[in-house]
């Protein structure tokens, strides 16, 4: 027979001590861990102990043999405030007995814990929503281990109240939260950054927020930039593969992709094409504004000083951004009409003199009349000096790759170090027009093969010069056999829908009938939209996601044989 014990009950979060590392009172909800759904054994900081689950009990005397327990109820549970949920506690050995007794030292208010059974049970109140760290116990050895739990917060139920405590409310299913909070009354704007707060992983920022995007400025749910202070910057433990320090943080909304994973998938394979290009790390957060659920969005790196000096370009250089088709290094403009400056299509966003400044665009205007003027002789033997062939050669694979119809010649980064003379480096951006649709969610077939010489005329000039060519198609040819190949990238699929699970269930409910309504006639959308309401094949998230897989085989299989 098996007995057990109680324990003290923990208030809900919120209701305890305001300690940012653990709210809710010793062994309460988790404020701080970095553990995101992997590791249920992790203790909550400010428990007292480093035990991990396997054992903090008593140790054994010297020249003893003693057999532990390890007390578990499993891995993580996710629940819904109002969903009732079970765990029964056993040991992670296989040790057994009568003697065992089990117990949990801190459960939550309102849940029950059987002795004779050893079974939690518990229905999460509506208030009750946060990460909560269980300290389980086997009395007989004194070892404890943990249940992590975490309750996600539940808006449609009927008497919902608001989040009572964001420091506890770590994560949503597995993914990190961003609690952000300003000012109703005056809101973001575009146009530069307000004052803010930010809460995540149980700190504070202090920090500046502002919407970003032009087109995309009538979406309902929008993309953001947050700038965070030089003595608090912004670091996640866990995903974006060492995304530490960072000054600024772009929050990339999903409204415009129902996969929710085409920027990610995007930026991952240019990570995997170019590993010595400048890398932009992604991962998925869940947002809170001022308590009111927002949803999915991918956080992703900011091409500015700090990314440029982590990718080997000095800080100070010239970082310039294509923000419209006319950054096409050309003479004349997308409508064939001669430009008034060559730097016509760009903006400055880093490097002196600043944008309004005189010679502030020198370096560019320089850039681009060397593309335009320049014989194919010239060409040839300037262009491994004048910029990073690498770089350039794998914008044209990448981009063609992922027929990225918005992506030839804007939303691109180009960055030039007037210290060194160079060479221009090339950042990508913007992808959410990739691997199967068009900017307005309109489709993109997977067998088109676009140069887009047309749109673009660096890459014209590469093109026609055999002597780069070749070259870069043979490789185009090699990479889809290997470093980018039709399985990594079905595999990069497969794990961004195992990481966003639940959440990806909950963006849709949220989301889905404004997305398929988006940009009707008359409405603010239409006009920058205007045949988004033209469709008649919207997607389930679901089906979305086999959408993409689908073009992906197809077009990957069609490449085998000939490369644009």
């Amino acid at each position: 027979m098996v007995a057990c014990g109680g324990g003290d009950t923990v208030p809900p979060p919120g209701t305890g001590s305001d300690d940012p590392i653990n709210p809710g009172g010793s062994g309460g909800p988790d404020a701080g861990s970095a553990d995101a759904g992997t590791d249920a054994g992790t203790p909550d900081a400010g428990t007292g102990t480093d035990d991990a689950g396997t054992d903090a009990g008593t140790q054994p005397d010297a020249g003893t043999t003693q057999q532990t327990c390890a007390p578990t109820a499993g891995d993580t549970r996710w629940v819904l405030e109002g969903e009732a949920f079970t765990a029964q506690v056993r040991c992670g050995t296989n040790l057994t007995g009568p003697t065992l007794r089990f117990g949990v030292k801190n459960l939550p208010a309102g849940a029950t814990f059987d002795e004779s059974t050893a079974t939690l049970r518990w229905t999460p109140a509506l208030n009750q929503g946060a990460v909560w760290m269980l300290t389980l116990e086997e009395r007989t050895t004194g070892e404890t281990g943990t249940l992590k739990v975490g309750v996600a917060n539940n808006d449609a139920a009927p008497g919902k109240v608001p989040i009572v405590d964001p420091v506890a409310y770590t994560e949503e299913y597995g993914l990190p939260v961003v609690h952000l909070f300003f000012d109703k009354q005056v809101g973001l704007t575009s146009g530069f950054y307000r004052p803010a707060e930010v809460v995540y992983r149980g700190h504070r920022f202090t920090m500046e927020a502002k919407y970003r995007g032009a087109t995309s400025s009538v979406f309902p749910k929008r993309s953001l930039t947050f700038k965070f202070a030089e003595d608090d910057l912004f670091s996640e433990p866990v995903f974006g593969d060492g995304f530490k320090d960072r000054k600024r943080l772009v929050l990339i909304t999903p409204f415009n992709d129902n996969s929710y994973l085409r920027s990610r998938l995007a930026f991952d394979l240019w990570n995997k094409l170019a590993p010595d290009a400048v890398r932009i790390r992604t991962f998925y957060v869940v947002v809170y504004a001022n308590n009111e659920y927002r949803g999915l969005y991918t956080a992703a790196d900011h091409p500015d000083k700090r990314l440029m000096e982590g990718n080997g370009i000095d800080k100070d250089a010239d970082l310039f951004k294509a923000v419209d088709a006319d950054a096409n290094f050309s003479r004349v403009r997308r409508d064939g009409v001669a430009k008034e400056h060559l730097h016509e299509g760009f903006e400055k966003e880093d490097g002196t003199p600043e944008e309004g400044q005189a010679h502030a665009f020198d370096t560019l205007d320089s850039f681009v009349a060397w593309v335009a003027d320049s014989s194919p002789e010239a060409f040839r033997q300037d262009f491994g000096t004048k910029l990073k062939a690498r770089d350039y050669e794998n914008w044209w694979i990448f981009n063609t790759l992922i027929l990225g119809n918005d992506s030839q010649a804007k939303n691109a980064y180009h960055a030039y170090d007037p210290k060194t003379g160079g060479p221009w480096r090339f950042i990508p951006w913007d992808l959410d027009a990739s691997f199967g649709q068009n900017y307005d969610t309109t489709r993109s077939s997977p067998t088109a093969r676009p140069t887009y010489a047309d749109d673009n005329l660096l890459f014209k000039k590469m093109l026609d010069e055999s002597t780069i060519a070749t070259p870069m198609r043979e490789r185009y040819r090699q990479v889809l056999k290997s470093d980018v190949n039709e399985a990594t990238v079905q595999a990069l699929i497969d794990g961004y829908v195992k990481e966003l699970g639940p959440n990806a269930q909950r963006e849709e409910a949220r989301w889905a009938a404004e997305y398929d309504a988006f940009a009707k006639p008359d409405t603010l959308g239409h006009p920058n939209f205007p045949d988004w309401h033209l469709r008649q094949d919207f997607n389930t998230h679901a089906e979305e996601v086999e959408y993409v897989r689908q073009w992906v085989h197809t077009r990957w299989t069609a490449f085998q044989s000939q490369v644009p």
